[in-house]
């Protein structure tokens, strides 16, 4: 729930309904204002299929009667100048744009397929009914009024509550804090119960883990290290190999090389012609000789520490083996070792960590507690004043027997506090009450509605309300009061009402009236404004009938004129 003044909500208006081939309704543009609309007009005339029609604009079940005889389609447009927060929120969520008007489209096949739009964007049917229950709330044989569904009559008890007490959206504000703060105390605590339920096998797991992560004390960088080491000391007693190969092959059947060519050399030299002849092959063969002997000094064998080979193949074996064991790299080990550490240091402190959680939690509850408890006071005593408020309604619309309560029922700890909220009434002394929807029908309950409503004065999410022959049943007075209650209910809102009554029709902001004529063997229903004189008449005709006299006229103007 998000939380709320009277500010928050914007007074959304339907401005304009447009209707196209639905039953007898040919083409029809009827442009509504604020405050009070009356439709009135001789039974049978058509003011049902103004209802049906602004259901079907509002996301009501189709039904391919009402496309008119003779028509393939039909379709009904509903523009709502503005809309509140959460009707916004809604749009949002589904991607529809709005600016400065919201336009809800419907049309109806004869083959009874059926289909929307909302400000040009293509929406479900049950979209279309999210969005509608969100602007007009209808009172009659439709019955779509929010106020019976028990859901909405706690945030309507609190709405109420906030015009009349000014502490009073505070503590729901209050509540609300508190309850998350509770709620996230609650969670951690959870979770460390859960991580303490597992923490007797992890805890041998990591103890045997981190030991040998300590033990082995990687460093970052050393798998590499030790690799290049291993290759050098590989390659090189390989070369060791290759050098003892090399001086073997220069000391052949263990005999010097050098001193085989050293003594050559020395024989070649006793040859007796003068100059020797072989001079320079003698310089040659000495030349060779040191030759040999440096390569052999140079080709003693590299002593190859084998011993360290081995260790560094051993290390570099059990590191490779840690990663691979949890799963990453070998610089990483460290790290792992960490994390490992961390958990296990968290286990072995969690009865300490456990201890302040719970105490932390218990403060938490407690604070909510207290601020729920008194919101369920504040509760209480909103729903005593809107007892007295209604009760004071009902004798002079006809419903003095009926009684009426705010139910308040524990409800399961949340946002809102704890508190189940259940309007009840009873319309007869001696039976018992029961829930809104339950307890009443047809003209009682519409009239109670009334009552609710223009006491709740905007405690609900719909701003145009539609009301259905209201006064069906009653007269004189009672009609009277009717009228003066939808007259204060359409000065915060709008109000649409459909009335055979000359009392309720005095009271009108705007005044429709709805005719029908035949013509061509076609008969079709119109809808205009009527103003002046043509509305002393239409009023004068519901006073007396088809013959209007001067009394019915003069009874006209004053209803019209006091009101």
């Amino acid at each position: 729930m998000n939380y709320f003044t009277l500010n928050d909500y914007n007074h959304d208006m339907l401005t304009r309904l447009y209707i196209s081939n639905i039953v007898l309704i040919e083409k029809l543009n009827l442009e509504f204002g604020a405050g009070l609309n009356i439709l009135t007009g001789e039974t049978g005339a058509g003011k049902s299929i103004l209802m049906d029609a602004l259901a079907l604009a509002l996301g009501a079940r189709s039904d391919a009667g009402l496309v008119r005889h003779g028509c393939d389609t039909a379709s009904v447009i509903a523009e709502f100048d503005s809309i509140d927060d959460k009707l916004k929120s809604l749009l949002d969520e589904n991607g529809i744009e709005f600016e400065d008007a919201l336009i809800l489209r419907r049309t109806l096949s004869s083959d009874g397929k059926s289909r929307a739009w909302a400000n040009d964007t293509p929406v479900s049917i049950k979209l279309l009914k999210q969005i509608g229950d969100n602007l007009v709330e209808i009172h009659g044989q439709f019955a779509n009024h929010t106020l019976l569904n028990p859901a909405t009559h706690r945030e309507s008890l609190d709405l109420f509550g906030i015009k009349n007490n000014q502490n009073y959206n505070q503590l729901l504000l209050y509540v609300n804090k508190n309850y998350q703060e509770y709620y996230n105390a609650q969670k951690r605590l959870d979770e460390l119960r859960e991580t303490l339920q597992k923490s007797a096998s992890e805890r041998e797991f990591l103890e045997h883990n981190v030991r040998e992560l300590e033990s082995l004390n990687v460093q970052i960088g050393e798998e590499e290290t030790l690799a290049t080491k291993r290759t050098a000391m590989m390659n090189a007693e390989k070369d060791a190999a290759i050098l003892s190969d090399a001086a073997a092959e220069l000391n052949p059947h263990g005999t010097s090389l050098e001193s085989v060519i050293f003594s050559a050399a020395h024989i070649l030299e006793r040859i007796k012609t003068e100059p020797n002849p072989y001079s320079e092959q003698i310089d040659a063969l000495y030349n060779a000789a040191q030759i040999v002997s440096d390569v052999t000094e140079k080709l003693t064998p590299i002593d190859v520490d084998t011993a360290t080979l081995d260790e560094i193949e051993e290390r570099l074996f059990a590191i490779r083996a840690a990663a691979r064991k949890h799963r990453v790299s070998a610089d990483e080990l460290p790290e792992k070792l960490k994390q490992m550490s961390a958990e296990l240091n968290a286990i072995e402190n969690s009865d300490a960590e456990l201890k302040k959680l719970t105490a932390d939690m218990a403060n938490k509850k407690s604070e909510f507690e207290k601020s729920a408890a008194d919101l369920s006071s504040a509760r209480i005593a909103a729903g005593e004043m809107l007892r007295k408020q209604i009760l004071a309604e009902l004798p002079d619309l006809k419903l003095g027997a009926a009684d009426f309560i705010v139910s308040r029922t524990d409800a399961t700890p949340s946002a809102h506090g704890i508190d189940d909220v259940v309007f009840m009434i009873k319309t007869n002394p001696g039976m018992p009450f029961a829930p809104l929807h339950r307890a009443a029908s047809g003209g009682e309950l519409a009239r109670f509605m009334l009552a609710l409503r223009v006491v709740l004065a905007d405690g609900g999410n719909a701003h145009t309300f539609v009301f259905d022959e209201i006064d069906t049943g009653i007269s004189g007075a009672t009609a009277s009061a009717v009228g003066n209650r939808l007259n204060r209910l359409a000065k915060s809102s709008q109000a649409l009402v459909i009335t055979h009554s000359a009392q309720v029709a005095g009271y009108a902001d705007k005044h429709f009236k709805i005719s029908k004529h035949s013509a061509n063997d076609t008969t079709i229903t119109d809808v205009a404004e009527i103003h002046g004189d043509d509305r002393i008449n239409e009023i004068a005709r519901i006073i007396s009938g088809a013959q209007i006299t001067p009394e019915s006229l003069a009874t006209a103007r004053t209803l019209i004129k006091n009101n």
